[in-house]
């Protein structure tokens, strides 16, 4: 740093502990720490709900409010993620493979203590990331165009590989069909509707939200309600011992926290990741370098909660790179600041980084700030957070879903959203019992229509050429590598392609492999119906899906020809080293009939919900679902019935009605009797 830019860091420094702007930064982050918990919600509705309150704020102020909330709703994300297998965003998915294990042996507070302090490093290295690299960067940023954006789009599909586990093909026929998902709306090339099933809730894609929560949210909790026990039933761990154990382990693995937050920061910069897979490739990058990481990832390995929430956190100090520098907002949450940049008439560019260079400054101290001041929030009470995950799953169950219910409705603000919701809940819930790795399905879903946008947008302006630009060799080289990586692995420990080729043996099927027909079958319909589209709508999704096949059909015959002696758990290869990359059920100690009816128990009750909902509204369902739950599955008293129903309500009422004005969906009742819309707000 230069003498200038040191002399506007420190006036930014001293400008920032203006009580005024010291109290928009602490409600900004109160704000992003509450959001942040409740699955689904995000940052960006109360984000977009604080702007118009910045008007007549300085810009110091308005900045500080803005990313505070923005800086620690990763901080909040982890606590459901741990606590209760749901992550509270998108981007704390991965936190579930080892937070919740780590909960269920009774060291919740550890699994916590880990996350804040791992996010706090990770947000502070971001925004040191960013004060540093702002103006060293800008000609690299220039540089890059849309082949080197798609280039480390591929690179971060080759992390399927890994979070495959033991079972690639599986993995990648899942991430095949998430790839096929994400291109599911109207094709931005040709305008062609793809996979809209003639309803206009598809025309602008399948919504992450839901999705992610169906598949990683609602598995856990149709176990725990299928199991009917609480998460753990050791408080033991959970005091202040592992509260200390937690941040001692972050400081122990400072150089994976270091990596990781470089890689989210990273990450972040690069506008159309999005913050939904940076856990996931940070997740994927520790388990091929952590010593033991294949034994003990995915069980309850600290690392693993360390690596996602480190990466989590920076992401939002790199997303201020793109954002400030040339006014190409790194996320959702970075566009919306833009709209404060014109509020108080800053421009995005060059004046950020000379007469507004102060502010920009500030900014870097309002996330550093704000993920210390997160952090040490969290930490307060993170002990009253450890004991939930002790309470009985009646308890604890019926507030969990109604909130999921609210946060999948964010998705696009329609009916379809909850549908989607239930569908990826079974879906996910089946994947999970017969051990399909999830993440990678999650991962082409991300990723898949970053791929194809870029890859459109390359040939159209470069042609070819462009893949002679040597970042794009480079990143492509490393992609291939990571996803062929397993297979010659697992050719090594078989000693060679001829010995692997005859390890099968007659064939086999079983009940667990209706999976594969599944996806071999749903796999099959989508390439038929992509044949008959036009030849640029047509094009990846056929490759993507012919590839997708492949792998399904090559997984099957695995499964049932391979040989006994030969076949790992996961039906692919004997390399039993790798881990299975996902949650293993907690229900296989209870026979498969009781599993099956406490399951369809489980989404009945959802189905009911459903319907409910769409008769009289979600505020008046709320109760109604409290109640009975609690007293029909329990029974619990009405003590405590009572109280948790009206509190619900009241929360539910007061926060998504009142401050953040859900238009809620149309109810029969609402249709019916209009006038009944003055009195009861869901309707």
């Amino acid at each position: 740093m230069d003498a200038s830019m040191l002399d506007a860091a420190g006036r930014a420094f001293v400008m920032m502990f203006n009580p005024w702007t010291i109290l928009m930064l602490c409600s900004g982050v109160i704000m992003g720490l509450v959001l942040g918990i409740l699955p689904g919600i995000g940052g960006l509705a109360g984000t977009a709900l604080l702007l118009p309150f910045t008007f007549s704020m300085d810009p110091i102020a308005a900045m500080a409010l803005l990313l505070g909330l923005a800086s620690t709703t990763a901080t909040g994300d982890p606590i459901p993620a741990i606590l209760f297998g749901v992550p509270g965003g998108a981007g704390s998915a991965a936190t579930v493979l080892d937070g919740l294990p780590m909960a269920k042996r009774g060291e919740a507070s550890r699994a916590l203590s880990a996350a804040y302090m791992s996010s706090m490093m990770g947000g502070v290295f971001g925004a040191f990331l960013m004060a540093v690299c702002i103006p060293i960067l800008r000609p690299v940023m220039l540089y890059i165009g849309s082949p080197e954006l798609l280039a480390f789009s591929v690179l971060g599909i080759s992390f399927v590989a890994t979070l495959s586990g033991n079972a690639p093909l599986r993995g990648l026929g899942a991430a095949a069909l998430g790839v096929m998902i994400a291109m599911i709306g109207s094709d931005p090339q040709t305008g062609t509707l793809r996979y809209t099933l003639d309803t206009l809730y598809l025309w602008e894609g399948a919504p992450l939200v839901p999705i992610v929560l169906g598949l990683f949210a609602l598995p856990e909790l149709a176990d725990l309600a299928i199991a009917r026990t609480a998460i753990s039933g050791d408080m033991t761990k959970t005091d202040k011992e592992g509260m200390w154990k937690g941040a001692r382990d972050c400081f122990e693995n400072w150089w994976l926290v270091l990596r990781c937050s470089w890689l989210g920061a990273a990450l972040g910069a690069i506008p159309g990741i999005g913050g939904a897979v940076v856990d996931w490739l940070a997740y994927g990058h520790a388990v091929r370098t952590e010593k033991g990481a294949s034994q003990s990832f995915g069980r309850g390995d600290v690392r693993g909660v360390i690596a996602s929430e480190s990466a989590n956190n920076s992401r939002e100090g790199g997303a201020l790179v793109p954002t400030v520098a040339f006014g190409v907002p790194g996320s959702a949450g970075m566009a919306i600041l833009l709209g404060a940049f014109m509020i108080h008439g800053l421009v995005p560019g060059p004046d950020m980084l000379s007469k507004n260079l102060h502010i920009t400054y500030s900014m870097v101290w309002s996330v550093a700030l704000a993920n210390i001041l997160g952090a040490g929030m969290c930490y307060a009470f993170s002990t009253q957070f450890a004991r939930l995950a002790t309470l009985r799953y009646t308890l604890i169950m019926p507030s969990v879903l109604g909130i999921i219910y609210i946060g999948a409705f964010q998705g696009s603000r329609n009916w379809g959203d909850l549908w989607t919701l239930l569908i990826f809940g079974v879906f996910g819930w089946a994947m999970k019992q017969l051990r399909w790795p999830r993440p990678p399905l999650i991962l082409g879903l991300v990723l898949g229509d970053v791929i194809e946008r870029y890859l459109f947008i390359s040939i159209q302006r470069y042609g070819v050429e462009w893949f002679a630009r040597p970042l794009v060799i480079v990143l492509f080289a490393i992609s291939i590598y990571g996803l062929v990586r397993p297979f010659i692995q697992d050719v090594r420990k078989e000693g060679g392609v001829l010995k692997m080729l005859s390890g099968y043996g007659s064939f086999n099927f079983q009940k667990h492999n209706w999976m594969h027909v599944f996806f071999i079958c749903t796999i099959s319909v989508m390439l038929v119906e992509a044949s008959r589209w036009n030849f640029h709508a047509r094009i990846v999704p056929m490759i993507v899906g012919s590839a997708g096949l492949v792998f399904c059909i090559f997984a099957f015959l695995n499964e049932v020809s391979r040989k006994p002696a030969l076949a790992a758990a996961g039906g692919e290869s004997k390399a039993d080293e790798k881990i299975h990359m996902d949650l293993e059920s907690d229900t296989g100690h209870l026979p498969a009939k009781t599993v099956a009816i406490r399951g369809l128990i489980f989404y009945g009750w959802l189905l009911a919900f459903m319907a409910s909902m769409a008769v009289i509204g979600l505020i008046p369902t709320v109760p109604i679902f409290v109640v009975l739950y609690m007293r029909l599955e329990g029974p619990e008293p009405w003590k405590l019935v009572i109280p948790q129903a009206a509190g619900l309500t009241v929360f539910i009422w007061v926060v998504f009605d009142k401050l953040l004005a859900i238009p809620w969906p149309q109810t029969y009742i609402g249709m019916w009797f209009p006038i009944l819309k003055d009195y009861i707000p869901s309707l």
